[in-house]
């Protein structure tokens, strides 16, 4: 009988000590960190995978040492409701526990897309093809579908105007128009933020878009948007022409001519979009404003200003008179450039 609970007692201590054994192992799998591939990887998760599914795929690409180990983090973490689908990057070696975190809080593998303010569909296609997500033809596309800004712009044919400037991350998956679905989506709460102050304006929303774009399109700085938006808003009250040059610009593009310069011929293209030619905003909005030219059409400010010429430093003087404009169109654009020549001049004969 001695020996019989003897060999009880041996075979309990070497089963605790095995047991032991095998948690201490298993503790130090899932805090070790693991790399069972080279260089950079990519791992999908479906929606819809649980922790089982999630363990085998990453212990099949090297994520983690094996599923038992990856599932034993999500379970000493608590995370198996919390694990993220998603395109995850892993380059470096990370312990299972640090792998289970990664999903759980979602840290999914981005690209990020920047659009500047005063961009064109066809100029944001650009971008979208640099950056490897696709064709430009795809993105250009994806911006003719117009169903999400008939509430607000019934009129619109395409999306020009309507696709907010911003950053965006976007996966390697995304397509030109889940990409352009989400900058619509931005226009219009951004554009809704603005109007929510109950801001008066006789205006549509598409015209002041439009105007928006000009604003854009004519000066960078943040203390002239709303004067050059009253500018606009005072020679629409008169009658009188925008006579914008980034308006023919935007018409010659629209037929391919434009080179990066203006010549007086171009100021007598025959397009609803040259407003030397047509009074009035032109049909539709020319590039993508930005927050603060959207802000600046909705609230100009309270000059009477007609007019406003560039002084060559990114900032422009402006007039109520054609008088003091024409003085200032001689100041600093006659003379300054006169001046310039004379200097290049004076330095080739030395």
């Amino acid at each position: 009988m001695k020996r019989f609970l003897l060999s009880v007692l041996v075979l309990l201590v070497v089963g605790l000590a095995a047991a032991g054994g095998g948690g201490y192992l298993l503790w130090t799998r899932m805090h070790e960190p693991f790399q069972g591939f080279e260089g950079e990887l990519f791992v999908e998760i479906p929606t819809g995978d649980g922790s089982r599914a999630i363990a085998r795929r990453l212990a099949d690409a090297g994520v983690v040492p094996d599923s038992w180990t990856f599932r034993a983090a999500v379970r000493w973490l608590g995370r198996g409701q919390t694990l993220q689908a998603g395109e995850y990057r892993f380059a470096d070696a990370a312990s299972p526990l640090d792998v289970v975190e990664r999903l759980a809080r979602g840290d999914v593998y981005t690209i990020a897309i920047t659009f500047p303010e005063g961009l064109t569909i066809d100029e944001m296609a650009g971008v979208f093809e640099s950056r490897g997500l696709g064709t430009a033809q795809s993105f250009r596309d994806a911006a003719r579908d117009v169903s999400a800004i008939a509430a607000l712009d019934p009129a619109a044919r395409d999306l020009e105007g309507y696709l907010f400037p911003e950053t965006y991350p976007v996966s390697r998956q995304e397509d030109a128009a889940a990409l352009v679905g989400v900058m619509v989506e931005r226009f219009k709460s951004v554009y809704a933020e603005l109007t929510a102050a109950g801001v008066a304006t006789e205006l549509t929303t598409r015209q002041v878009v439009t105007l928006a774009s000009l604003v854009e399109k004519e000066t960078a700085r943040a203390e002239e948007r709303p004067v050059v938006a009253a500018v606009y808003r005072n020679r629409m009250a008169i009658g009188m022409g925008m006579q914008a040059d980034p308006t023919v610009i935007y018409a010659l593009r629209k037929r391919g001519k434009y080179d990066g310069n203006i010549r007086r011929v171009d100021l007598a293209i025959d397009s609803p979009y040259n407003t030397y030619r047509y009074r009035g905003l032109p049909p539709g909005p020319i590039a993508a404003p930005g927050r603060a030219a959207l802000e600046a059409a909705l609230s100009p400010s309270g000059a009477k200003y007609l007019y406003f010429v560039s002084r060559n430093d990114g900032s422009h003087v402006f007039a109520e008179t054609l008088r003091e404009h024409n003085a200032n169109v001689q100041r600093f654009q006659v003379d300054y450039f006169r001046s310039g020549r004379s200097a290049k001049s004076g330095k080739s004969g030395k």
